[in-house]
């Protein structure tokens, strides 16, 4: 049985806690939590009677977990898991990993000098009809790739925005790109391949906030191929939807619903044996945005640790996202089309 610590008590943490709190991952339990803040950690340890603490190193040091979930301001990431890392137990950071380039790779330096494994939270990458997507992918159905999109329509107003005063800062939020839209640009990359050059705009429309609610990006991948990702908060007056699609020579796949969980689309001119009852059998209805990811990714962490398995989203996945939203604000800061990975892509995100 793995003993999970949770380092962060804020919104998200509601998620984790409650998978692990109420034993939903099998081989895994909630140890305690901790927060800065003490009520909130005293309102999820309560709730699960377990310890909670305002001081992380005197929680690891009593306690003594096998994991810990690192569920933080995104700008103070960096300096959580490399404050951890010496303790020798492995980490899982909430998206993004990091804000800047250079601070993931001192994360996963500082992961790798400890012999710890360091897993980003991707949970999309888990949703049923995105594996189902992942499985034509990689069976070569679609042929040669010609366009992937992803739209992120949500609905953020500015209340959501004043429960903390670090939410669209540049220094340790960033906006939809960084925050809503990170899961969604990570899904893009891995279904369509390495990217090429980026060109975006961005706006901040209806709240009040350092960063961008509103952002329009065109991608060119290495394949050739074209992408498109749509991403805003602004939606009024809820959510509408968080949806993937990919064009190829030999079919098309659109999976949407508000959270990455409707499979809608699914056409390939040489047919499978399952594809009559496809889009019946892979789609979900969750509660809300988050789906049901997380379950299956705690799972696959789990399973990674007790069994010494390989791992899908690990500190250079979560840099590669990571890198590719770095290149979107360069250009967005710089009005010009940027390539990948040219330079350090140093802009205002995680900076003060």
């Amino acid at each position: 049985m793995l003993r999970f610590a949770l380092m962060g008590c804020g919104r998200i943490a509601k998620r984790h806690s409650e998978l692990l709190g109420y034993k939903q991952i099998e081989g895994a339990t909630l140890a305690c939590v901790c927060d800065l803040d003490i009520e909130k950690a005293r309102t999820i340890g309560e709730k699960f009677g377990v310890p909670y603490y305002t001081d992380v190193h005197q929680m690891m040091a009593e306690q003594q977990p096998d994991v810990v979930t690192i569920l933080t301001e995104s700008g103070r990431h960096a300096e959580h898991v490399i404050a951890l890392a010496p303790y020798r137990k492995h980490l899982i950071v909430e998206k993004p990993m990091a804000l800047t380039v250079a601070d993931a790779d001192k994360m996963i330096a500082a992961c790798k000098a400890a012999n710890i494994r360091l897993f980003v939270v991707k949970q999309n990458r888990f949703n049923v009809p995105v594996t189902k997507l992942r499985e034509a992918l990689e069976a070569g159905r679609f042929g040669k790739l010609v366009m992937g999109t992803v739209r992120v329509r949500w609905s953020r107003d500015q209340s959501y925005y004043a429960q903390d005063n670090w939410r669209g800062t540049w220094r340790f939020d960033g906006g939809v790109l960084t925050n809503q839209a990170s899961h969604h640009v990570d899904l893009l990359e891995w279904m369509m391949g390495p990217v090429r050059s980026v060109f975006a705009k961005t706006s901040t429309a209806l709240v009040d906030i350092e960063a961008e609610d509103t952002a329009v990006v065109v991608l060119e991948f290495m394949n050739g191929a074209l992408g498109i990702i749509e991403a805003t908060t602004a939606v009024r007056p809820k959510d509408l939807e968080g949806s993937i699609s990919l064009l190829g020579e030999r079919g098309a796949v659109e999976i949407g619903g508000f959270a990455v969980n409707k499979l809608k689309v699914w056409n390939f001119l040489d047919a499978g044996p399952s594809d009559a009852d496809v889009i019946e059998t892979h789609s979900v209805n969750p509660p809300n945005v988050y789906g049901f990811g997380h379950q299956a990714y705690y799972e696959h962490v789990v399973d990674a640790i007790s069994n010494d398995r390989q791992y899908v989203i690990d500190g250079e996945a979560g840099r590669r996202s990571l890198q590719l939203i770095n290149a979107i604000y360069e250009s967005v800061e710089t009005g010009k089309p940027v390539e990948v990975g040219s330079s350090d892509h140093v802009t205002r995100l995680g900076r003060d």
